[in-house]
């Protein structure tokens, strides 16, 4: 055990003398918090990553298949690339589009390694608060340093302190369901076998014969639905899928921004992803269903009907792929003073920017600590995280969230405050969010 962590049991009192000789605990071992982690050494602060995967990127390599719609050049940090260059990695080409795989075996693990002991594997953070004070007690609180509970995968549990605390644990452990009040619908959970939440892995022989030859109903319009759809539809195409019938379900009516930019978005690849959706139902691969807010899952046998708030029926089908987003986890936050949007849950000053109710245009502006603080200083939510509910996260915005985040802790005001990243646009703007993560 470091210096800078104690027991459950031990006193708060063996704590360092300085908030200067506690690390910054970074939450989360993928993308955006590694870059975290290669900004604060880069600044000559301690950084200390908490992982509760055994891997690095654990999350990226449960969507290894799904291949990114940026280019390597636009995945990888350019802080952690210098920090990589040192240990003689070579940045694979700039230009091609890696896999979830890809990103995860070419980069995430060689900058958790570049990383050493800095990064925490099979540790999950139960709990973030003040030492000695609840979210309740405002008295000392902002001198006290911050306590990260951890539970470790051999069922210990360790209390650490902390300077300031990244989270980038993002949204992956909280998919959204299938009905259409945002909670899941009646007969929704029981019916898990038949559901699914995640881009079906079309590439392995046992996901390719769930799906091959039968009726299938994919829920979603984002960047997700738009992948599934593409591979469903190849599916279908070939000899082995035969059969195989795609009923796209809709909450909304489906008009040309349903797609995306297409050929304007200045990310060709994420352009692409919608027009491939929209020629799986001009192919007559796929059926759209538009107004469609499931109410109720039914059983009908083996096969599931899904029922509208309208009381239309879809079905019986044989497999249900629900790809309606991702939540943060804020649980384990509850001690601590956030200051979230009432509809996204994120940072009140992000959520204007990427509220897909106001707009769904690519271009979101940069930001940084500004943007992402909260009335509990010191702490930060990055990453698909900080998005809340929002789908339109892009890396790029990451790293520049982690680059003017950890100028900030590093008191660095001029650098936090700086703008040094220009998004590209959709093409298109509509009243939906256009894009979605895997």
């Amino acid at each position: 055990m470091n210096a800078a962590s104690t027991s459950a049991s031990a006193s708060a009192s063996t704590a360092p003398a300085t908030a200067a000789d506690l690390p910054v605990v970074v939450v989360g071992a993928g993308p955006i918090g590694l870059a975290a982690a290669a900004h604060l050494r880069d600044r000559g602060l301690r950084p200390l990553v908490l992982e509760a995967g055994d891997r690095a990127g654990a999350a990226v390599r449960e969507w290894a298949h799904v291949r990114l719609f940026s280019t390597w050049d636009e995945v990888v940090d350019p802080v952690s690339e210098k920090l990589l260059a040192e240990t003689g990695w070579e940045k694979p080409d700039g230009s091609a589009y890696p896999t979830g795989a890809d990103w995860a075996a070419d980069y995430l693990q060689p900058l958790a390694d570049a990383l050493g002991d800095a990064v925490r594997l099979g540790a999950r953070v139960t709990g973030v608060s003040r030492a000695g004070r609840d979210r309740v007690v405002d008295s000392g609180r902002e001198e006290q340093p911050f306590t990260v509970h951890v539970r470790h995968r051999d069922g210990r549990e360790e209390r650490l302190l902390a300077r300031a605390v990244i989270d980038a644990s993002g949204t992956w452990s909280v998919p959204g369901p299938a009905g259409g009040d945002g909670l899941p619908a009646p007969g929704e959970s029981t019916a898990t076998g038949r559901i699914s939440y995640r881009i079906p892995d079309l590439g392995s022989p046992s996901v390719r014969a769930r799906y091959a030859g039968k009726e299938i109903a994919v829920v979603g319009s984002g960047s997700s639905a738009f992948t599934a759809l593409a591979s469903l539809a190849a599916l279908a195409a070939s000899e082995d899928g035969a059969g195989t019938r795609i009923t796209w379900v809709l909450r909304r009516d489906l008009t040309n921004a349903t797609y995306g930019g297409g050929g304007s978005d200045q990310l060709p690849a994420r352009g692409a992803l919608g027009l491939a959706a929209k020629a799986a139902v001009d192919d007559g691969y796929a059926a759209a269903v538009t107004g469609f807010r499931t109410a109720a899952v039914e059983r009908d046998g083996d096969r599931l009907v899904l029922r509208a708030e309208d009381g239309r029926g879809l079905g019986p089908v044989d497999e249900v792929i629900a790809l309606t987003g991702f939540r943060p986890d804020l649980g384990f936050l509850g001690e601590l003073r956030l200051g979230l949007d009432e509809r996204l849950q994120a940072p009140v000053a992000l959520a204007p920017l990427i509220d897909p109710n106001q707009h769904s245009c690519g271009t979101v502006y940069p930001h940084g600590a500004a943007e992402l603080s909260h009335p509990e200083e010191g702490l930060y939510l990055v990453g698909m995280k900080a998005y809340g509910r929002a789908p339109s996260f892009l890396a790029l915005t990451g790293y520049e969230q982690v680059r003017s985040v950890v100028a900030a802790i590093a008191g660095d005001r001029d650098a936090a405050d700086r703008v040094e990243l220009v998004l590209p646009e959709t093409g298109v703007c509509g009243g939906s969010g256009l894009f979605d993560t895997p």
